[in-house]
């Protein structure tokens, strides 16, 4: 496969442990030497003159770790760090294939503050018509960007306004809030071809993942260019890991290929059942963002007597009432009101891991995209294959609820983006390269299933006024949902302020300038309301 027609992506090495590979066996030997603790300076014969004796050390070495790493033994790998630099990847891959998993840390350019620039994304290896079609359709895309950045400002200001009364008397203060609120739902006709760039931070662990399955589903091609470019700055730093790497397993041997050639038939089908999947997940969620679906059935029950084997404790010490508040409620447990997230370190806190949830949900690809941040709430996240052959399903941002000029534009780029994707199929196109021209907003539907650990502190990010609106909402649905069924743990589900408030933290808003301008910790989370 030729490479992308599009500046290749720039991957860099800038941050690395010195002595990784030797590092692993170090790891290794430590485990059964009598002496204690292995330096990598023994692993790699450091001391030793003779180069003959020095060969035999390193040929000890890379026979262990590859002994080591076909058991299974990975931990000893997973010592070493790498940070690298990302640049001109989509947000397609990131969404698909980096932050797909939990085993990563990801800082990445923000579409919701930084405007986009023209001409900054991905084009696949096309030619002729196809090719055409591809850059008219993204250029038509950002476009309506533009223009929906500038129609929603008015609107956004209104909001706003609405929100922080009497800031109106200063517009110049405010001007740049404002259009930063435009561009965040303007974002939303952007292609998920568009560039993004980021620091990226894997496990050698993880690194070997990305190569045996950079050949999936959704973005193949862009994640071998990617994960090959990691590989060898990989190499460059170490030569020695060259012992243990593995190939990428085929496309065609992965069981998601499988899946769709059994179903479908291929990868370019007509498939009438799309409509009904749509009808079918659309209608079970209740007109909710997100429906609680399923959970343990004694949760509550189980937190409580958790807590009370943390201390030793009978039920006739110790009631479930007070258990629970032990655990979750942040006066009894301040570690809750505290900037960071301590539940793995206290041992109450820890209780919480026991009861769970599921949730089936709806988001856009770009809210999604912060969505699947939360690495302890896992979902079943679709191919975007299953995305390509019907009509327009997105999802609409509250400042373009209203009719007008704004939401015109955004409904008729939305017919315009599918027609384009269409106009490829019919020409040939791989699926894989068409749904680059699929919009941030995008529908996806999936399941997500958390702890009440990760979901608590989840909530407590995502139920910030400040957070993505539909996260935001999808979140307060959570909350509702949980409270009614358990209210002992529910009403303990609360955003960051109302946690601060409650343990007693200063300042109670801990967003200083971002400050939403509503006074969220003296109101009840059915009186919850946001303009935008």
């Amino acid at each position: 496969m030729p490479p992308f027609l599009s500046t290749p992506p720039r991957v860099r090495l800038v941050n690395a442990f010195a002595r990784p590979f030797d590092g692993v066996v170090a790891a290794a030997r430590t485990c059964y030497s009598p002496k204690g603790i292995v330096t990598p300076e023994e692993v790699g014969g450091d001391a030793l003159a003779d180069p003959v004796e020095k060969e035999r050390r390193l040929s000890r070495r890379d026979s262990l770790a590859r002994d080591v790493y076909l058991a299974g033994h990975h931990t000893t790998f997973q010592h070493a760090h790498f940070e690298f630099t990302l640049e001109n990847v989509s947000r397609q891959l990131v969404w698909s294939f980096l932050h797909a998993h939990p085993f990563y840390n990801s800082e990445q350019t923000s579409q919701r503050y930084v405007e986009v620039k023209p001409g900054t994304f991905a084009v696949p290896p096309l030619s002729g018509e196809a090719l055409e079609v591809y850059r008219a359709a993204c250029e038509r895309q950002t476009e309506a960007y533009r223009r929906l950045g500038r129609l929603l400002v008015p609107v956004a200001a209104r909001a706003f306004y609405g929100t922080f009364r009497g800031r109106e008397s200063q517009p110049a203060r405010w001007e740049k809030a404002i259009r930063k609120r435009a561009l965040e739902v303007a974002r939303y006709v952007l292609p998920v071809a568009t560039f993004t760039t980021l620091y990226h931070t894997v496990s050698a662990v993880t690194l070997f993942r990305y190569r045996r399955l950079a050949e999936t589903f959704d973005a193949p091609t862009e994640q071998r260019m990617v994960v090959e470019a990691m590989t060898d700055e990989l190499l460059r730093h170490d030569p020695s890991y060259v012992a243990v790497l593995e190939q990428p397993i085929p496309l065609e041997e992965t069981p998601e290929y499988a899946l769709a050639g059994r179903l479908f038939g291929g990868l370019h089908p007509d498939r009438p059942g799309d409509a009904a999947f749509r009808e079918r997940f659309d209608a079970g969620l209740g007109g909710r963002v997100s429906r609680l679906v399923d959970r343990k059935a004694r949760n509550e029950e189980l937190l409580a007597e958790a807590v009370r084997e943390v201390v030793g404790a009978t039920p006739g010490i110790l009631s479930d009432d007070e258990a629970i508040a032990l655990a979750i409620d942040p006066a009894a447990n301040t570690l809750l009101g505290e900037a960071l997230n301590l539940t793995d370190h206290g041992k109450l806190a820890r209780a919480l891991h026991h009861p769970a949830y599921t949730f089936r949900k709806k988001l856009s690809h770009t809210a999604d995209s912060q969505d699947q941040r939360h690495r302890t709430t896992p979902a079943s996240r679709p191919t975007l294959h299953a995305y390509l052959t019907d009509g327009p399903d997105y999802v609409t941002p509250m400042l373009l609820a209203e009719p007008g000029e704004a939401k015109a534009l955004y409904d008729e780029t939305m017919e315009r983006t599918w027609e384009a994707i269409r106009r490829l199929r019919a020409l040939g196109v791989p699926d894989e390269f068409r749904a680059y021209l699929l919009p941030n907003a995008v529908a996806l539907r999936f399941t997500e299933s958390a702890d009440l650990a990760g979901l608590r502190h989840k909530l407590a990010m995502r139920l910030c006024f400040n957070a993505q609106e539909e996260i935001w909402r999808a979140s307060l649905d959570e909350a509702e949902q949980v409270r009614e069924v358990e209210p002992r743990i529910g009403r303990w589900l609360l955003p960051p302020c109302s946690l601060r408030a409650r343990a007693g933290a200063k300042p109670v808003c801990p967003e200083g300038e971002r400050f939403c301008g509503v006074l969220v910790w003296k109101r009840d989370l059915s009186d919850y309301r946001r303009l935008f």
